[in-house]
């Protein structure tokens, strides 16, 4: 190639870069916020333009993944990792609308410092996850971020400051693995008016979860505690899941009494899809059952719940809910699988089904069968066998199961 061609690709060259070099301030921040911050930084060498761009980008992600594999023990923490953040926050300008600090290894001894010059900084959005290690006590200062509107933290501790205000602008608050004491994340909770969405996951040291956000759209909760009290008149979207419940005695009633099902559920009117999984249906028919839930669900669009078919109770508490306008007398099968009364719905538009860990009892197979019974435009029944009993699927349930009468003939049923 001669001279002159060398010359002409060198110039187009030149001319690229400083096209992008030349874009404005806040693009190139931009595209840098896209990079981790490691690989940001490293486009200081591209040219004197890029040196300091990477300080104003508006979104910062901190991962210690691309070192721990060559650095340290096991457990401690990569060295240039640390100066990587300890850089990273002190060296920024300029707004920082979100920041995400994930790790794998202990990062005890510079937490607190991290945390002081991120409460400095007052970002819209907090992500922090660093899974190694006890829990990350959250200090005071974090909690003076003004302008907080995301907060997601796995694996710390909560405690407020007696002088906390709340966060004002927060809409979304995702904790995992943590532990906190009542009053403390009642308190958080309630000092958030704009929440919207709320996830409580795996935490400690909460007997009684009080619940009270007006402006709440979404929740998720997945736990161990005595007590729950929910006040969310615009919650759209429920998720609860209890891992523990204590002895208790219960009695159907119309009206006295404390009724867990009230305090937990009697707030949501503008439900629409409700999940119970695990011990919540058992804590919910503690004290007195009530024949109807104290809430008309009038845009309930899917509700599951997780019975455990031959607890009477759950059963009952199960009936509280608003299933259909001509609710009739459910059906109920005590321990010793003994059919106590007949149940008639009407799913109108039901027109497929899932039933998981099934076993083949013969109540699971009632069940089923009343399935097919109340759904006319029913086209699929997908039975999912435990897979720890799946060899005990005998020929005879299978038989019973095809053998069951239906009012759609397009239901067929399909065992997996």
């Amino acid at each position: 190639m001669g001279s002159s061609k060398k010359a002409k690709v060198k110039s187009r060259r030149a001319a690229k870069s400083d096209r992008l070099s030349s874009l404005p301030l806040e693009i190139k921040a931009d595209i840098l916020s896209r990079l981790n911050v490691q690989d940001a930084v490293r486009t200081n060498i591209l040219s004197s333009v890029w040196r300091s761009t990477w300080t104003t980008i508006p979104e910062m992600l901190l991962c210690d993944c691309t070192y721990t594999s060559c650095q340290g023990s096991v457990t401690s923490a990569p060295p240039k990792f640390i100066t990587l953040v300890d850089m990273a926050l002190s060296l920024h300008r300029g707004p920082l609308h979100g920041i995400t600090i994930l790790g794998s290894k202990n990062y005890h001894d510079v937490f607190g410092r991290w945390m002081h010059k991120l409460s400095m900084k007052s970002p819209n959005s907090v992500t922090i996850k660093l899974t190694s290690a006890s829990r990350y006590r959250i200090p005071s200062c974090f909690f003076s971020i003004s302008d907080l509107e995301h907060l997601d933290i796995k694996n710390c501790i909560i405690s407020l400051p007696q002088m906390f205000k709340g966060f004002e602008w927060l809409t979304t608050l995702d904790l995992e693995n943590f532990s906190s004491t009542d009053s403390d994340i009642d308190n958080l909770i309630s000092c958030c008016p704009e929440l919207s969405v709320l996830v409580l996951k795996s935490f400690e040291g909460i007997s009684c979860l009080n619940i009270r956000a007006p402006e709440l759209e979404i929740l998720e909760v997945d736990g161990k505690y005595e007590d729950f009290h929910l006040d969310a008149p615009n919650l759209e979207t429920a998720n609860v899941t209890l891992h523990k419940a204590q002895e208790y005695q219960s009695v159907p009633v119309v009206h006295g009494g404390k009724s867990y099902l009230k305090q937990a559920l009697g707030s949501l009117s503008d439900i629409e899809k409700l999940v119970i999984n695990g011990y919540f249906l058992t804590y919910l028919s503690k004290g007195c059952i009530m024949t109807k839930i104290p809430a008309v669900f009038d845009h309930l669009e899917m509700m599951l719940l997780e019975i455990c078919f031959w607890d009477q109770r759950e059963i009952l508490t199960g009936r509280s809910f608003p299933w259909d306008n001509d609710f009739g007398p459910m059906s109920l099968w005590d321990q010793d699988q003994t059919s106590i009364a007949d149940l008639t719905l009407q799913m109108d538009h039901l027109v497929t089904v899932s039933v998981n860990d099934f076993l083949g009892l013969d109540y699971e197979v009632d069940f089923v069968g009343k399935l097919l019974s109340w759904a006319p435009v029913l086209e699929e029944v997908k039975i999912n066998v435990d897979c720890t009993r799946a060899f005990s699927l005998g020929s005879k349930v299978l038989k019973k199961l095809l053998a069951l009468p239906r009012v759609s003939d397009k239901a067929k049923i399909i065992v997996t």
